[in-house]
């Protein structure tokens, strides 16, 4: 099912497990991603796309949530949601880039207003 969906590339980036002690390699990424064109984390997926799960997918989600509010600022926009495998369960966490979230604020502002 990973195969059909994503390979890894540049905007994605697969994690097997929550690093909650050591979190800095997957906030590295999170922080990439909103520094460059965006991307995605898959949690529960290993690098050659098998799909090993969760074991709390609710509860690894709102570590995710809290650790990327507390340790990166600005905030980067995100949305964490889960898939499921026929057996496994997959947080995916899309980033929209900060860069691109900008250039929309300032083409928005450029456009003339009516009167």
């Amino acid at each position: 099912m990973i195969e059909e969906l994503v390979a890894e590339v540049t905007e994605y980036d697969f994690k097997v497990a929550l690093e909650t002690k050591k979190p800095k390699s997957w906030l590295k990424s999170v922080s990439a991603y909103a520094n460059s064109i965006g991307g995605m984390l898959l949690f529960g997926v290993s690098d050659d796309k098998q799909v090993v799960g969760l074991n709390d997918a609710q509860g690894d989600a709102q570590i995710i949530s809290r650790l990327i509010k507390e340790r990166i600022t600005p905030l980067p926009q995100f949305v964490l949601s889960a898939m499921k495998d026929v057996r496994h369960h997959i947080i995916i966490s899309p980033m929209e880039s900060w860069r691109r979230t900008s250039e929309l604020e300032m083409r928005a502002s450029l456009l003339p207003t009516m009167c």
